[in-house]
């Protein structure tokens, strides 16, 4: 079937409103006239299907600069006398004459292209309207498609834009650690410098991965603090724990590295005694709520000390990902140090 002749035809659901509406039509004129039943439905349903039928037709048939509704009101109102005389004929073959002659049947001719006309006016005006309300809620569908689609291209170029500033921020503290290794003369430099190029090399490809997983975060924390063990064996200790049933939960790329990097830089390279690093995590069984956490025994928050472009960064990266109900805290530890926890709900979006 083409494309023009389904649109010529009516729906099947404007064929089951005519068709209940003229049996239940037929059934009346039959009570009142006392015509047989058969004979009125014929008659009513031939010209409820002419009616229909131009009504579709009409949609599909008009020329381009008459409007669509007068179009479809005039098909209706000249097919309903067209399909009346029709009947007529039919149903009177060679009595045709004689039987519009006499003027009571005269006058019930003229009655059913009245009903037909009033009825076909009616029906065509409600179908409009309908086909209206159903345009109007396609394109509200239609608009908050794009709008969602536009929405979230805006989150991922923010996204982006957020992790471009992490990228510098953690490569440059990486080669600052190396600059410190080599001035020091050490002899694990170049054990050390060669676990960094190995480091980067499985880091890099992370670094704008969209579809990174808490797996592979806590594998790239743990190569991490591996690395910085080498180059401070007797002040970092460190623990990074499996998150049970977190294998393909979608994390924030580096996120995660960011607060061990902190944890390194602000707690453990100031302290003289240096200290220790844990990483883990827990999932509430009922809800499903996340915890992740970061906790160093360093020297602690200073008093003065401001959050950083790393942290705002990651706390909006959060949101992005979980949702507004996602947050960042910090804690000090007793007797020093600072434990960093990020809440979340896997499930909910942004």
């Amino acid at each position: 079937m083409t494309r023009t002749a389904a649109n010529i035809l009516p729906s099947a659901w404007q064929a089951l409103v005519v068709t209940i509406f003229t049996l239940l039509l037929s059934w009346l004129l039959h009570l009142v006239s006392g015509t047989p039943y058969l004979s009125v439905f014929g008659r009513i349903g031939f010209i409820g299907a002419a009616l229909l039928m131009a009504y579709s037709a009409a949609g599909a048939l008009r020329p381009r600069w008459l409007p669509l509704g007068p179009a479809r009101l005039g098909a209706v109102v000249l097919t309903a006398p067209v399909a009346a005389f029709i009947t007529a004929l039919v149903t009177q073959r060679g009595n045709f004459i004689p039987y519009l002659a006499q003027t009571e049947t005269l006058v019930g001719h003229g009655l059913m292209v009245l009903l037909a006309v009033i009825f076909g006016v009616l029906f065509s005006l409600l179908a409009m309207r309908n086909e209206r309300k159903e345009r109007e809620r396609a394109d509200r569908l239609q608009i908050e498609v794009e709008k969602n689609t536009i929405e979230r291209e805006l989150l991922d170029t923010r996204l982006r834009l957020l992790q471009a500033q992490i990228e510098p921020h953690f490569l440059f503290n990486t080669l600052a650690n190396i600059e410190a290794l080599v001035a020091a003369g050490s002899a694990n430099a170049g054990p050390v410098l060669r676990h960094l190029i190995a480091y980067l090399r499985a880091a890099m490809p992370r670094l704008s991965d969209a579809d990174a997983t808490l797996t592979t975060e806590l594998h790239l924390v743990r190569a991490y603090l591996e690395l910085m063990h080498l180059r401070m064996p007797d002040r970092l200790q460190f623990d990074v724990n499996e998150v049970p049933q977190t294998a393909t939960l979608r994390f924030p790329a580096m996120a995660l590295l960011t607060l061990v990097e902190n944890a390194v830089r602000h707690g453990i390279d100031p302290s003289t005694d240096g200290g220790r690093i844990e990483v883990g995590g827990r999932r509430e069984d009922e809800t499903g709520a996340m915890t992740i956490w970061v906790s160093d025994t360093g020297v602690g928050m200073s008093e003065t000390a401001q959050p950083g472009t790393g942290l705002a960064n990651l706390r909006t990266r959060l949101q992005a990902f979980y949702g507004a109900g996602a947050r960042l805290d910090m804690h000090e530890q007793a007797p020093h140090g600072v434990r960093v926890e990020l809440h979340f709900h896997p499930g909910e979006k942004a």
